[in-house]
C-alpha cells in the first residue's frame, strides 16, 4: 500500500539497494511496482543499484574502542583475532600492495582519519589524525589510492545474476573509478538494461569525460563523495558532473541526503528544500530519496515535500535561464538538427508540447538536453524505451500498443493523447517530431506543427 502511495505522489524510479534487504524482498518490491504501472496506465522505471566493492574492517573484542588523536593503529590480515585498541582485521589483501605511506584512510564514513605510516605484505601501520569511537565491520575509504581489478565483487556478480532473469530498466554500479568499469559490466548485462556510473571516488571525477561517455547514466552519490572529498568540495564537483552530463545529452541522478531530517521529522529543514532546489536548477534529471523513503518514517511526506519542490523550481519564471546557461551545439546530423529546429519552432508558436514518436528513445533523450519550455511527449511502440525515458528531464513517456505505420495515423494518435494528457487546449499549437521511413531508429528527420481543434 505504500509503494502504491509513493507511486500516486510523484515517485518516478523505484530503486532497489542490493546492499540491503534479501533477494526475495526485492523481486516482491519489483512485482509491486510492475502492478502498479498496469493498474495506472503509467510507465514506471526500476533501478537495480549493486552494492560494490566496499571495505570494511573485522569485528573487536569489545563492542567499541576509541581511537585517539596521535595514537598509532594496525589494519592487519590476522581475521581470526578480534581487535583492540591498537589493531583491527582488514580482510581485503587486495589493497595491502597499493597503499602508500603518506595516504589518508576514512573510516566510518570520514568520521576518523588515519595516516599510513608504513605498509607490509601483512599490515598497514598508521597514526590517528581524527579521534573517535570505532565499532566491528565499518567502512573504509582509502581517496587517495587506486586499487585495481573489477569495480564487481563476488556479491555483485551473484545479485547480477538474479537481476538480469527481472525485467529491471537501469543497474547502478557503485564505486566506478575509469570507463573500463562500465565496459566490464556490459559485458555482463549485454542489452538487457541501462547502466548507471555512481560517482563516488576522486578517480571517477578525473576520467569522469570517459565515464559519462560510456555509461547511460549517472548518479552524483553523495554519501561516499564527501567522504572521499572534503565536505565543502561536494557542491562545486555535484555541479560539474551535471554540466559534464548535459552536455553529452546523458541523465544525471542527485542522490543521498536530500531531505536527511525527514527520516525522524515530518518536514524538512529550510537548508535541505534548498539544496534540493539548488539540483534542479543545476539541470538534474532526477534527484534521489535514500533512508528518507527506505527506513524513514515518513516515506510519503518526502516524495510530497521532494514534488512540491521541483514542481516549485520549474515554475519560476528565473528557472528557463538557470536551465539554458549551457551553451549545447548540435551535431552535424539530421536528427540532431531537426531536434534544434524544434526548439526553436516552439519558443516561436508558443508551443505548450512536443511530440517525440521515438523506437530507439534517442531523439526524446536530445529532446531533453535542450530543455524545451514545455513538455515532452515520447510515443513508442517499446515498453522499455518507455521506461528508459522515465528518468530523463521533462520527458512524459507513452506506451503505444498498436504500431503507427504512416503520417495520418500517427498526427491522429498525436493529437488524441495531447488532449487526453492536458497537454494542448483549443487553439493552442503543439510540435510533433518523427522519421521517416516509421519505424526505422535513427531517422528522425521530419518537423510537423499542429493546432488543437
Amino acid at each position: 500500500k505504500m509503494i502504491e502511495n509513493l507511486f500516486n505522489a510523484g515517485a518516478d524510479i523505484f530503486r532497489l539497494n542490493f546492499s540491503h534487504g534479501s533477494i526475495e524482498d526485492h523481486r516482491k518490491n519489483l512485482e509491486i511496482v510492475r502492478a502498479l504501472e498496469k493498474k495506472y496506465n503509467h510507465s514506471s522505471c526500476i533501478l537495480a543499484d549493486l552494492q560494490g566493492p566496499k571495505f570494511r574492517v573485522g569485528t573487536f573484542a569489545q563492542d567499541k574502542i576509541y581511537l585517539r588523536t596521535g595514537q598509532t593503529f594496525v589494519l592487519d590480515l590476522n581475521i581470526n583475532a578480534p581487535g583492540n585498541e591498537h589493531r583491527v582485521a582488514f580482510p581485503h589483501k587486495e589493497v595491502f600492495p597499493h597503499v602508500q605511506k603518506g595516504s589518508k584512510l576514512l573510516l566510518d564514513d570520514g568520521k576518523i582519519e588515519l595516516k599510513v605510516e608504513k605498509v607490509t605484505p601483512q599490515e598497514i601501520h598508521t597514526v590517528v589524525r581524527v579521534s573517535g569511537p570505532l565499532s566491528s565491520h565499518k567502512g573504509v575509504n582509502l581517496p587517495e589510492d587506486t586499487i585495481p581489478g573489477s569495480a564487481l565483487t563476488e556479491k555483485d556478480l551473484k545479485d547480477l545474476n538474479f537481476i538480469l532473469k527481472l525485467d529491471v530498466d537501469f543497474i547502478a554500479l557503485s564505486f566506478v573509478q575509469t570507463s573500463d568499469d562500465i565496459k566490464t559490466l556490459q559485458k555482463h548485462v549485454k542489452n538487457k538494461a541501462k547502466i548507471v556510473a555512481k560517482i563516488e571516488k576522486p578517480q571517477a571525477i578525473k576520467n569522469l569525460d570517459a565515464i559519462v561517455h560510456e555509461a547511460d547514466a549517472l548518479m552524483v552519490a553523495r554519501g561516499d563523495l564527501g567522504v572521499e572529498f572534503p565536505p565543502e568540495k561536494v557542491p562545486a564537483l555535484q555541479k560539474h558532473v551535471v554540466k559534464t552530463c548535459r552536455i553529452q545529452g546523458k541523465p544525471v541522478i542527485v542522490a543521498t541526503q536530500m531531505l536527511e531530517s525527514m527520516i525522524d521529522a515530518p518536514t524538512p529543514t529550510r537548508a535541505e528544500t534548498s539544496d534540493v532546489a539548488n539540483a534542479v536548477y543545476d539541470g538534474a534529471d532526477a534527484v534521489m530519496l535514500s533512508a528518507e523513503s527506505a527506513a524513514g518514517r515518513h516515506p510519503l511526506e518526502s516524495v510530497d515535500m521532494m514534488t512540491k519542490v521541483i514542481q516549485s523550481v520549474e515554475q519560476d519564471k528565473h528557472y528557463a535561464e538557470f536551465s539554458r546557461l549551457i551553451s549545447l551545439a548540435p551535431e552535424k546530423t539530421v536528427t540532431h538538427q531537426v531536434t534544434h529546429a524544434s526548439q526553436i519552432l516552439i519558443g516561436a508558436l508558443e508551443a505548450t508540447a512536443v511530440v517525440n514518436y521515438t523506437t530507439s528513445g534517442m531523439t526524446s533523450l536530445r529532446q531533453s538536453q535542450t530543455r524545451p519550455s514545455c513538455p515532452i511527449l515520447a510515443l513508442t511502440e517499446s515498453m522499455a524505451v518507455a521506461r528508459m525515458l522515465t528518468l530523463s528531464w521533462g520527458v512524459s513517456p507513452y506506451y503505444l500498443r498498436q504500431t503507427v505505420s504512416n503520417f495520418e495515423a500517427l498526427t491522429e494518435k498525436a493529437h488524441q493523447i495531447v488532449k487526453e494528457k492536458k497537454l494542448a487546449r483549443k487553439g493552442q499549437r503543439y510540435v510533433t517530431t518523427f522519421g521517416v521511413p516509421f519505424g526505422k531508429p535513427g531517422t528522425t528527420n521530419t518537423i510537423h506543427a499542429n493546432v488543437v481543434k
